[in-house]
């Protein structure tokens, strides 16, 4: 027999955006469409006559948490890491350097990054990071413009990047190869890049054959690619298409960011001094000391991807600065009744959409669980989203429900019909807004 909660319980979502799908709409890589199949199981979902969403509605501005909270029995927050760990050398301000989730939400037609209109006239560019999201960077930056026209990149990115002189990545981490964030994947695709061949110093795999044996299976496969490509000739075809290539990458270890260096008018980026590191202790654990060393590099452009972080999202909510989360307990927030989080700012920004999932899982049980035992009280009826609506009617926010988001759907891929793409997105919030009230 199912319980009676499970068969009354009403779930509303609400998103700042007019659009749904959050980081896998604006955070994914344009030529990763395979990834974005999981917005067939959201749109199921939000289908669902027990489920709505509300977007164009921001949370902590147009509607309170505590009101919220008087309207519902209960509140998950899952708004991610929407900012990023800052750059905090001289020279950050400089024309040409600028953080990758700007630079990636430019590309994704981000309506708040739409305008970055980034610096692409230099041959080098620098990569701060060895995550997924580096990789990312470097390979929309170096992709041959045939391979991007065909995915859902925004038009105007794909307009810069079809002129774009970049020609060299250099993706520059504080630790060695055993520490890099990024998996086998994301390596693979950059090694088998058109056009592009792969810049890995022989020496900074020296001697890491014997190191490989002990690691876990995942660490082992992604540092034997990394020792492969780096240590062992090429032959046949593959000589033949790096010798062809025009462009290329490479990863520098031990490496940390100092300053960067201003070209002689003091406005644009002309290079980067780094600090040469060592390492201090083995695998993930292992901690990187500057030497006193430096490094001089030549660029026009530098991509900070050093993180991602979340932020406080109202005073009544508990947030832990330092770890950059909600304190939680199996997504139960602590000492905060009928509170509950999920995804990153329930565990800090890591993983990929399938742990983000998993970690809903777990979430949604906890409010279960909490509904079984009497710890979360459903006795008495809450207005939901007819309090909510009405709040927001007053204060002139004009809501986006799922039907008025797939008119957008509509509009967007017919669009991209006429390029020849999957999609072109509206990138103004205003026209969204528009289209959806037609």
């Amino acid at each position: 027999m199912v319980p009676e909660y499970y068969e009354s319980s009403v779930v509303d979502i609400y998103e700042k955006l007019p659009v749904p799908f959050g980081l896998v709409r604006f955070g994914v890589a344009p030529d990763h469409p395979e990834v974005k199949n999981v917005i067939n199981a959201f749109t199921q979902t939000a289908h669902h006559d027990r489920c709505s969403f509300y977007g164009n509605v921001t949370v902590g501005k147009d509607v309170s948490i505590e009101e919220l909270k008087q309207a519902y029995h209960a509140l998950v927050l899952t708004y991610g890491a929407e900012t990023n760990r800052t750059l905090d050398i001289p020279g950050k301000n400089l024309l040409g350097v600028y953080s990758a989730r700007m630079f990636v939400g430019w590309y994704n037609g981000l309506p708040e990054n739409k305008d970055l209109n980034p610096e692409l006239s230099s041959e080098t560019a620098v990569i701060l990071g060895h995550g997924n999201v580096a990789l990312d960077v470097a390979r929309i930056l170096l992709s041959p413009i045939d391979v991007l026209k065909k995915t859902d990149i925004a038009g105007h990115a794909l307009e810069a990047i079809a002129t774009s002189k970049v020609k060299r990545v250099l993706l520059v981490g504080r630790r060695g190869p055993l520490q890099v964030a990024f998996t086998i994947k994301e390596l693979r695709e950059m090694i088998n890049l058109p056009d592009t061949r792969p810049l890995l110093n022989p020496s900074d795999f020296m001697g890491l054959k014997q190191a490989v044996k002990d690691l876990p299976r995942p660490r082992k496969r992604l540092t034997e690619l990394m020792i492969k490509t780096a240590l062992e000739k090429s032959s046949g075809k593959e000589v033949e298409r790096q010798a062809a290539a025009t462009k290329e990458w490479g990863l520098q270890f031990l490496r940390s960011p100092l300053e960067i260096i201003p070209s002689n008018d003091g406005k644009r980026v002309a290079g980067i001094r780094l600090s040469v590191n060592k390492m201090e202790g083995l695998g993930e654990s292992a901690k990187f000391v500057q030497t006193g060393d430096v490094e001089d590099l030549e660029c026009g452009l530098v991509l900070s991807s050093i993180g991602y972080k979340s932020y406080p999202i109202d005073p009544s909510v508990p947030f832990d600065h330092r770890l950059g989360i909600i304190p939680n307990n199996l997504g139960r927030v602590l000492h905060a009744s009928g509170l509950y989080c999920s995804g990153w700012v329930k565990r800090g920004p890591t993983g990929v959409i399938v742990t983000t999932m998993h970690d809903g899982f777990e979430t949604a049980e906890t409010v279960l669980g909490d509904v079984r035992s009497g710890l979360l009280d459903v006795s008495a009826s809450k207005g939901g989203s007819k309090v909510i609506g009405a709040l927001l009617k007053q204060r002139g926010i004009r809501p986006v429900t799922f039907p008025e988001w797939e008119k957008i759907d509509n509009v967007e891929v017919a669009r991209g019909e006429q390029a020849g793409k999957p999609r072109e997105k509206l990138l103004d919030v205003q026209q969204m807004i528009e289209v959806a009230s037609q």
